[in-house]
């Protein structure tokens, strides 16, 4: 059963158990992507530097209403494609 609903189906939400100040917080997950490409037809996920990405997680985080996890997406084309879908 579980298999052939994988192969059914090829995009998922997730959900996510984070803790703000003493509580268990269920909230949605965030993924920031940012990429290299000079045509479009390649990419490779940018080299960004960890404090930059620790700053844009917490501000994320902070500011953002029902987000509790921030992920960085570091999938090159191909195989993957540039833009979720």
């Amino acid at each position: 059963m579980k298999t052939a609903f994988y192969r059914k189906n090829y995009c998922f939400g997730t959900g996510s158990v984070g803790v703000m100040g003493d509580n268990r917080t269920y909230d949605n997950t965030i993924c920031v992507r940012s990429v290299e490409a000079i045509d479009g037809m390649t990419a490779t996920f940018a080299h960004l530097p960890h404090d930059f990405l620790e700053s844009v997680s917490n501000r994320i985080i902070n500011e953002v209403e029902g987000i509790n996890r921030v992920v960085y997406d570091i999938t090159s084309k191909p195989p993957g494609t540039i833009e979720w879908e």
